[in-house]
């Protein structure tokens, strides 16, 4: 088995480097930023349990076998959710889970996902305090949560990606938040930047200055942390850490979360299917691609016209199709999507002009 540590740009054409598979879109959380605008009982429609397992044997036909993240809502609220890990796992996937700080997420919970074969976890921490963290999650006492969340995490070895919304919610907490997870044992941090779907668009973006000065405290932690540091949708860090000399996904050599950076976004590197099987190019980026179990993922993700444009960043409008980083960074096309209707238009966030558009008075 080929694992998604050798992935390289050459893979993008033929297999996702990440496959995010919504197992529910049940949740007990309210998140004010979720993608998913998830619901208290999961949907009639979801993939029936022999439809998922069809799904995973069918993730495992890629030329290059992704690594699937099940995720939600909460993974936890789906019943068969072992036995799809196993199932995963027997057919040579690498499963990641991604659990929300309910009541679900106990230390057995964690033990019998570990049992089942999965060794990654992504847990969302969104705040450096409680009254920060759980105004975002809707819940109080979701801090406390998520903190014992880290330690069941550390205590089973799990290999943890901690995921963090910017908002202005929280922009002021970057430093905070990084300190906190330096005892953490985690292996990547993701700094996740808004993109205003589902009930994302009731929250604040930041300014595309504010996010200049947050990708210089990002590529600090990067240097300093015993993590590694990593944006969604955020490609132009990728643009940000090149211009000061660095590798944007830098860390600690022995971060197991490290790679070299691949230019990987939406559609390009990545692909996800919903709870009832609709196929998209990322979960923040709504179109619809196709239909599981009617539609092969394979084939959508190889020859669909979307995902087929989005890998080619020639074919990218105003600054992001010219800018001299857009192999690299390409700008966040869910956003350029949200923003502005077309997912090819430029990234709406980001301050950098290309080269090729300055005049010959502008300054280097």
């Amino acid at each position: 088995m080929t694992t998604h540590a050798h992935y390289t740009t050459e893979d993008f054409a033929h297999s996702p480097l990440m496959f995010y598979y919504e197992v529910t879109q049940a949740c007990d959380l309210v998140c004010k930023h979720c993608r998913a605008s998830a619901q208290a009982e999961a949907d009639p429609g979801e993939l029936l349990p022999e439809q998922s397992r069809l799904l995973l044997e069918q993730i495992a036909t890629f030329p290059r076998r992704p690594m699937v993240v099940l995720t939600g809502g909460d993974p936890l609220k789906r019943r068969d959710l072992f036995d799809l890990v196993r199932h995963a796992v027997g057919v040579g996937l690498e499963a990641a889970l991604t659990p929300s700080a309910t009541s679900l997420a106990t230390r057995k919970a964690f033990e019998r996902a570990h049992e089942a074969g999965v060794r990654r976890l992504g847990i969302s921490l969104d705040g450096a305090e409680s009254a920060v963290h759980d105004a975002f999650r809707g819940w109080e006492g979701s801090f406390t949560r998520t903190l014992e969340m880290l330690r069941y995490a550390r205590e089973l070895d799990f290999a943890v990606q901690v995921n963090t919304t910017v908002t202005r919610r929280n922009v002021h907490q970057i430093d905070a938040l990084a300190e906190l997870l330096a005892d953490q044992a985690i292996a990547m941090w993701s700094v996740f930047f808004l993109v205003p779907v589902g009930r994302g668009v009731e929250e604040q973006r930041i300014s595309p200055d504010e996010y200049e000065q947050v990708f210089a405290r990002l590529w600090h932690h990067a240097n300093h942390q015993p993590y590694a540091v990593k944006t969604t949708e955020a490609p132009h860090y990728r643009r940000f850490v090149l211009q000061h000399g660095g590798d944007p996904l830098a860390g600690p050599l022995s971060s197991p979360g490290r790679r070299a950076p691949l230019g990987v976004g939406d559609g390009k590197g990545v692909m996800f299917v919903n709870h009832l099987g609709e196929i998209y190019p990322a979960g923040f980026l709504p179109l619809r691609c196709g239909w599981f179990p009617q539609d092969s993922v394979v084939e959508i993700y190889q020859r669909h016209p979307v995902f087929l444009a989005l890998r080619d960043p020639d074919r990218f409008k105003d600054r992001c199709g010219v800018c001299e980083y857009r192999h690299v960074c390409g700008g966040s096309r869910a956003r350029a999507y949200a923003v502005t209707g077309d997912y090819l238009e430029t990234e709406p966030d980001c301050v950098y002009v290309p080269k090729q558009m300055r005049r010959k008075t502008d300054f280097p």
